[in-house]
């Protein structure tokens, strides 16, 4: 087996700090403390082949399995908004891990919580790198770009916002669970064709095979459409925070001017840079250029 295919390659500990076991990943203690967050469908799995890389350059790496996912259990208040992930992670990392200060690193889901981050605790991240990842939007500065998907690929998001227990009907069986999630990452060609063999789909769609995880990933579509899914609101706005902009253009679920819609939200940012034959799985699909990426965009603090 390949060690990118292994799921007990690091070591896994426990956090918690927030009423519940959160399970994460951390390599290279004593670094400069860098947090990786996952986005949907996907687990702190996807950072497998980045890891390694970023604690041999000075990083103290610490990879979550945000609430509901992966190791980490559902919520005990029954919250998977951003805001509650956000919370999770500054308790992990300041209260558990004793970091005063971050770099935070995500995409996807993972995009909305590190700017979420960034926003509710002043100054705690200090630089933030982002891809592929859902953006607030502003009529005005954004006017004339393309700031939706099309609406032929939103069906997912619709019916996990709208319907989640209708679709965990739909899924009654491991297989089908495992085959539902299979599907992000090849025929919705959010990765570059291709990017995905069928041993990694594998790997990666393993832990949604759980129905109780499966219908907790879904809390942060149904915040979006339903009050009561929201613990507060979310802080997405203009973001301050320094941050480097990055962008896998095979990616049909984002959409196609996120590029220039990233550089609207963060005024003060490097980028964006397109990565070629990248697709919505960044760290999976270009593991090496994100790497000497953060590990440019950081150098002076290593």
């Amino acid at each position: 087996m390949s060690s990118d295919l292994d799921p007990a390659r690091f070591d896994v500990s426990v956090c918690g700090a927030r009423g519940f076991p959160q399970a994460y990943v951390r390599e290279g203690a004593g670094g400069v403390p860098l947090l990786l967050v996952h986005g949907w469908p996907e687990t702190k799995r996807i950072w497998w082949r980045v890891i390694t890389p970023l604690a041999a350059a000075g990083f103290e790496v610490i990879v979550p399995d945000l609430r509901g996912f992966g190791d980490s259990t559902p919520g005990p208040d029954g919250f998977h908004d951003v805001p509650s992930h956000s919370r999770d992670l500054h308790a992990l990392v300041h209260d558990h891990l004793g970091h005063e200060r971050v770099i935070a690193v995500g995409g996807d889901l993972g995009g909305p919580v590190i700017q979420d981050l960034s926003v509710r605790f002043p100054g705690f991240v200090e630089r933030l790198v982002l891809f592929n990842s859902p953006l607030p939007y502003d009529r005005e500065s954004m006017a004339g770009l393309v700031t939706r998907p099309p609406a032929a690929v939103i069906d997912y998001f619709l019916r996990q916002g709208l319907d989640p227990d209708g679709l965990m009907a739909d899924l009654v069986t491991e297989d089908q669970r495992r085959r539902y999630v299979a599907t992000f990452y090849t025929s919705r060609l959010w990765a570059h064709p291709g990017a995905f063999s069928d041993e990694e789909v594998a790997f990666h769609t393993e832990p949604f095979a759980n129905a109780r995880s499966l219908r907790a990933s879904f809390g942060a579509y149904q915040s979006v459409f339903d009050a009561d899914a929201r613990s507060e609101p979310a802080l997405l706005d203009i973001n301050p925070t320094h941050a480097l902009l990055l962008y896998g253009p095979s990616d049909h679920v984002i959409p196609a001017d996120f590029d220039r819609m990233a550089a609207l939200v963060f005024p003060d940012h490097v980028g964006p840079f397109l990565l070629r034959n990248t697709g919505h799985f960044v760290p999976w699909e270009a593991p090496g250029p994100l790497t000497s990426a953060v590990r440019a965009f950081c150098r002076d603090l290593l």
